[in-house]
């Protein structure tokens, strides 16, 4: 109703019950035939584009019920089965049993787990297609639900679900508290907001105990990805290695800030194990501290450290511009550049992470050169780019 007048629905209930574009389904059912024969083992980019198809197929088939539907029960009933059968042990014994049918009478008897629940569970993922259903409460793992059984699979689901999910759900509140702006301040975020906490997200899922599923995360969003030291993304030994100080043993060679448990300089030692001076990895106290001992973290100095604070190695070749030695230090900066159209989704994805969790963000190319150049007086070298869906590497210099 406005200024007395009954206004009619621009929408009809037909529209919500129709398939969203049938007409395109046969000519994306072409392009998606013909995309097969781009297919190459190791070939990223065309199996990326094939699968993006698939989903523009799917959802030309799917009405906008279905897909409502689909978003408000199915996907959050699947959040809740996985992180159930993380917390019982399910994932682990199905994948120690091995890829055979298995019954979910047995299952339940040995994870000490009341079958009617398990059965209703486990026949969403089943309708879902995370698991084969086989026979009458009788299930074939999938690839997928056998890497459940990682840790550095299984621990983004307590992670970003658990912790994270209600930051998603309430985002909406939030900005209707706060007039629909960007959330830039770090002591106000949505996440706070939605749990009803001043901590951040890292001193929660501390307290609750999810430190170390992120940490298994962070680890597993790395998987399957070109890493910046490999061949063919950024030339090592020309850029960073040649040049290095070798003056002595105890030299700096990399500092990564905030790099978490050391995945990225574990995998730069793999690929560049003969790189003189040290590895410094510098987080959260909490963060480092969890770092186990092993053969393979001897590569590895860590150093508690708060970004914030005042960089506590001088003169090393990566670290914040205050520290950094003119002539020889680079700032290398490996994170997503979003571009200006056709966003892969992953990194859409991630910018909202970073924005319910943290009022933080992921910046396009312009961002870049806006915060480097202009507010922070580096110059930048160039963005070296992995390809579709990887973070670049933006390597600085001091002007």
């Amino acid at each position: 109703m406005a200024n007395g007048i009954e206004e009619k629905p621009t929408v009809t209930v037909a529209t919500a019950t129709s398939p969203s574009d049938l007409a395109a389904v046969p000519q994306l059912i072409k392009e998606l035939a013909d995309g097969v024969s781009s297919l190459e083992p190791g070939c990223n980019e065309a199996r990326q584009a094939l699968a993006i198809k698939a989903r523009t197929l799917m959802q030309a088939l799917e009405t906008p019920r279905e897909t409502m539907i689909k978003h408000c029960w199915a996907q959050p009933a699947v959040y809740a089965a996985i992180l159930c059968g993380n917390e019982c042990g399910l994932w682990k014994l199905m994948a120690k049993n091995g890829d055979k049918p298995q019954k979910v009478k047995e299952l339940a008897c040995a994870l000490g787990v009341d079958p009617v629940l398990l059965s209703r569970l486990l026949r969403h993922l089943g309708a879902m297609g995370y698991l084969l259903e086989v026979g009458e409460d009788e299930y074939k793992p999938t690839s997928f639900s056998l890497s459940l059984s990682l840790p550095i699979m299984n621990g983004g689901y307590p992670a970003l679900i658990t912790m994270g999910g209600p930051s998603f759900v309430n985002l909406h509140e939030y900005e209707r508290t706060r007039g629909w702006k960007n959330p830039t301040d770090a002591k106000d975020s949505p996440l706070m907001h939605a749990h009803k906490t001043d901590l951040n997200y890292f001193a929660l899922a501390q307290s609750r105990g999810y430190l170390e599923d992120f940490n298994n995360h962070m680890g597993g969003y790395r998987q399957g990805r070109l890493p910046w030291m490999a061949p063919g993304f950024v030339p090592v030994q020309e850029v960073l290695i040649e040049g290095a100080d070798r003056s002595s043993p105890d030299a700096v060679f990399m500092v990564d800030v905030g790099g978490c448990l050391g995945h990225d300089l574990l995998e730069f030692h793999r690929y560049h194990p003969a790189a003189p001076g040290k590895l410094v990895v510098q987080d959260l106290p909490q963060v480092v501290g969890s770092i186990a001992p092993s053969e393979e973290n001897r590569a590895l100095t860590a150093m508690p450290h708060n970004f914030f604070d005042e960089q506590p190695v001088q003169g090393g070749p990566r670290r914040v511009k205050a520290a950094m030695r003119p002539g020889y230090s680079k700032l290398l900066i490996n994170e997503n550049v979003i571009p200006r159209t056709d966003a892969y989704w992953e990194m859409s994805a991630l910018d909202l992470v970073m924005l319910t969790q943290l009022s933080a963000q992921e910046r396009t190319e312009s961002d870049w050169y806006d915060l480097l150049e202009r507010r922070c007086g580096l110059k930048i070298a160039k963005i070296w780019s992995g390809g579709r869906g990887v973070e670049s590497l933006i390597e600085c210099e001091l002007k």
